[in-house]
């Protein structure tokens, strides 16, 4: 890998893995020979728990947001706002919380913040009143599509576009790509879902639905696996999955640096393991783990 090819990796729960993210933030600073040369932090992106303008997942994240922005300021790091919400309407527009997250974030530190979108109303209306967000179009938007891939990249308001993990491997049509549009997008890397699911739109809905206060069922999984948890070992298997050889061996040299990593309604360790398979160097992975939690004392049972 060519180590003057930085890679970004855009990390979950800015809000929710905030403990985590104090111990590993310091650590990945403090001691970069335990990481890949070439890789860096792109964003930490989230929302707190009953955001109304959240979306993706329903939110836990119950972190103090000033403790959270002076984290990101002082570690340099972009924090990105998780507002995926897909049904805002006008009247949903002034939810004193979301709007504060705004104020809050827009001006915090010297890296740009951004905002984590589906809604063109919500864009219009950060773009209003807080200039200062750059956007990136959500992949609960999911598109499967390449033609409609091509149209979003090529909306000027979207810094970042990330697809569906399902055009992951559309290599053909990837490579195809102007320099600028490559530039922009950003891959889901380790989703679990079912790889043939017809019905994950309804599914980033429902969600939409529950954090308006929408009274509504849970959407109930099509995938031939719902009633299984997320397994990163499962995750692997899926014909979408971007290992990190993948990374090396296609994406870098075809021309992609940005990689996003699902997990916000993963719990810690979990978040770990993505941290330690995707960042760190096989040898260092046990410096790591005794850093953040691993000592001679610690009973598993």
């Amino acid at each position: 890998m060519d180590k003057d090819v930085k890679i970004y990796y855009h990390l979950p729960g800015l809000f929710e893995f905030y403990d985590l993210y104090s111990i590993f933030l310091p650590l990945f600073r403090e001691h970069r020979d335990f990481f890949y040369d070439n890789c860096e932090i792109g964003s930490i992106y989230g929302a707190p728990d009953d955001a109304l303008w959240g979306g993706g997942r329903i939110g836990y994240g119950d972190e103090n947001p000033r403790k959270v922005a002076r984290l990101m300021d002082e570690y340099g790091i972009s924090a990105r706002l998780t507002f995926s919400n897909s049904l805002i309407r006008e009247e949903h527009l002034s939810d004193k919380q979301c709007n504060d997250l705004c104020a809050l974030f827009e001006k915090n530190g010297s890296s740009p913040n951004g905002i984590l979108a589906a809604s063109d109303i919500l864009i219009d209306h950060i773009k209003r009143n807080y200039p200062g967000f750059y956007f990136v179009s959500s992949t609960t938007k999911v598109i499967t599509d390449f033609e409609e891939l091509e149209k979003e990249l090529d909306r000027e308001e979207f810094r970042f576009v990330v697809p569906d993990f399902r055009l992951n491997k559309e290599f053909d049509k990837l490579n195809k790509l102007t320099e600028v549009q490559k530039a922009k997008v950003e891959f889901l890397c380790n989703e679990c879902c079912w790889f043939d699911c017809y019905d994950r739109k309804n599914c980033y809905i429902n969600v939409s639905r529950r954090s308006l206060g929408e009274d509504c069922e849970e959407h109930k999984c099509v995938s031939p696996d719902a009633s299984e948890c997320y397994k990163f070992s499962k995750a692997m298997k899926n014909p979408g999955f971007i290992g990190l050889n993948d990374i090396r061996d296609y994406y870098i040299p075809a021309g992609f640096r940005h990689f996003k990593i699902e997990g916000r309604s993963l719990g810690s360790a979990m978040i770990l393991e993505f941290l330690l398979y995707y960042m760190t160097k096989p040898e260092y992975c046990l410096n790591v783990r005794e850093e953040i939690y691993l000592d001679s004392s610690l009973d598993l049972f």
